[in-house]
Formats: C-alpha cells, structure tokens, sequence
C-alpha cells in the first residue's frame, strides 16, 4: 500500500495573529481545526480551516489541530463542502446553520442529516469513499427541544444521512466526538481515505451503535476507534473517550475518578487497536491528546490525573465543552502514528 502518512501537530497559539508566521509550515496541510479564538480571514491561506468556538483552558487563546499530508495537496468545495486532499487522505469541512426544518423534523437533525449527506456525496464524487474520522460541534448539547435532548436530534440526523449515503450503521464506521459549543452554527469536520480503515471497539464498552434505547431513539452512529494503515506503519485516530463502562456512566460528580476511568478505557482501546493492527506498538503516552471539560473548575483535578500517570501523554490541549451525557464530566480523544515495517505485506 502506497499511502503517506498524515501528522498530527497541535500548536497552542497565544493569539490568531501568531498563526501569520506558521503559514510556510502548513503548505502540506490537509487541514486545521481551530479551537478559540479563531484564526483571522486569510490566515490559513487556502488550507480549510474549521473554527470551533471552544474555549481553551490552562493557558493561550487558541488551540490548532493541524493534519498534514504528502507532497502539495490541492483542494476546493464540494457543495458546501471546503476540502484539500493529497491522492490518500481528504480533509473537509462544513458549518450549517439550524434553519427550518423539514417537516416532522428539528432543525438540527435537519442540519445533521443534510450536513452527512453532503459529506458522503463529496467523499464519493472526489474519490475518497471510506471515512475514517468524524469531530461535530454545535450549542446547547444536553439541551431538551421539543421533548428530546439536542444530542439525541443529532444522532438521529446523523443516522439518516449514513443511510442517505448508503453506508452501513452497525459495521465498519469512523471514530468520531459530538461535543457542546458556546454558540455557532453546526459544525463538521471529517477525513476520508482510498484504503478502508479497520474499525476497532472497546472491549470494556458496548459498541456506541448497539446502545440500548434509553439513550435515544437511535444510536450514535461511530466506532471507538479507527485504525488507518500508511506506507511506514498505522494512524491510531480514538474517537471521544469517556467514564463508560458497558454503557453506563461511572463516578458521577467525581472529575478525577472519571478522568481516570477515561484513561482506562484508552488504554483498552490502544491494547484492541494493537491486536488488530499489522504495525502495533501504540501505547497511551505516544498519544496527542484533546482533553473536554464540562466545567473549567475541574481542570485542576482532570490535569492532575493525567500527568500523575505513569504513562501521560506528552501533548495535551484542554478545552471547555459540554460532553453528550449530561453526567459525563470529561471526555478525551487522541491520535497516534505508529511506525513499523509490518505493513509491507499490504503493499
């Protein structure tokens, strides 16, 4: 298999206009997300750049999660759709505000559905049909409209646009997060890939799309984890992680006790993801990790756990969102490169 690897930087900017400089640096970028205050017009050249508004804790004003590819990517739009791809990897993104809705319909499962729809048809129109990792964004997450919880309308939208897309919902998905914002619009970002990733499931969870119905009407629709082969080793790309075991919430009210639950989970997650991997070797402290919290006042205890571990992560960025569950108080995700030679075989 002939694929470049992507790499992952997060670069903690101390404002946007620091970013101008950087510029030269991200000729190879796919794409960036940026968490804060946002980049300003033109800073980013023409590499898509999603803005999240998110705030970032502990310290700077601005967190960018910069994906670079191979040699000097191209790109465009696709329908509402801002892309740039390398031959291997497309990156994109959308915003979509919460319009009327259609009939029977919220807006934001509106939004969700028409959002998927649109991503799946850029996908398969340039090429890039196996989507491997999924970040959505928008307000007011736990808030309840219209008898059901926003997260919920969501999940439902986002169902129906797999389905509009013709792709399966209990089998071979991409990891993703759905986080809370302070305010914005909906937000979707995405990679895609030529070669089909290998979905990998927590053995100390219920797979999210087997989840029983008292957290919804439909299930969230993503895999723990995905597991990109490239040409010198494997992409460890972990959706969001949280204190869930099974399908339960653990150590409510407690944000250590759940911070540390979470890295257990990450841990069984990197031990499923190294059987079924042909490169292996990822460990927790190789990870770049984005770490969600609920309530800023927690960040003390939620940092303390992660870098009394004896294995803690040596990139961390912090963020302030609110998690799907109302009684989640944290949730981490992260990506890993690991590079062996056991992928040969593929090529």
């Amino acid at each position: 298999m002939n694929m470049a690897a992507p790499l992952l930087a997060l670069e903690l900017l101390a404002g946007p206009g620091q970013a101008r400089p950087r510029r030269t640096g991200w000729r190879d970028a796919l794409g960036v997300i940026c968490y804060g205050q946002a980049l300003a017009e033109g800073d980013a050249g023409d590499v898509p750049c999603a803005a999240v508004a998110m705030p970032v804790l502990g310290g700077g004003a601005s967190v960018c999660e910069v994906w670079h590819g191979a040699g000097a990517p191209g790109g465009g739009r696709h329908g509402a759709v801002s892309y740039r791809q390398d031959g291997h990897l497309l990156f994109g993104w959308l915003r979509l505000n919460e319009g009327a809705p259609a009939s029977g319909d919220t807006p934001l499962r509106t939004a969700a559905r028409e959002a998927y729809s649109a991503i799946f048809a850029a996908a398969d129109a340039l090429g890039f049909p196996h989507l491997v990792r999924f970040w959505n964004y928008f307000p007011d997450i736990n808030r309840e409209v219209d008898g059901l919880e926003r997260y919920r309308q969501f999940n439902i939208g986002r169902q129906e646009g797999f389905a509009a897309g013709g792709r399966a919902l209990d089998a071979n998905l991409p990891a993703a997060c759905a986080l809370g914002t302070r305010d914005g619009p909906l937000v979707v970002a995405f990679l895609a890939a030529r070669a089909a990733p290998i979905a990998v499931e927590n053995p100390r969870q219920v797979p999210a799309y087997d989840y029983p119905p008292e957290y919804g009407p439909r299930s969230p629709t993503f895999a723990r984890a995905s597991l990109l082969p490239c040409a010198d080793g494997e992409i460890l790309l972990v959706s969001g992680t949280a204190s869930i075991v099974g399908h339960r919430t653990l150590h409510v009210g407690d944000a250590a006790a759940q911070t540390a639950e979470a890295m257990e989970n990450l841990r069984a997650l990197i031990g499923a993801a190294n059987r079924a991997g042909r490169a292996g070797g990822f460990a927790l402290a190789d990870l770049a990790l984005k770490v969600y919290v609920r309530d800023a006042r927690d960040l003390v205890p939620i940092r303390g756990q992660i870098e009394a571990a004896p294995d803690a992560p040596r990139q961390v960025a912090f963020l302030q969102a609110d998690i799907c569950r109302q009684d989640l108080l944290v949730e981490i995700e992260g990506t890993a490169h690991s590079r062996g030679a056991a992928t040969a075989a593929a090529d």
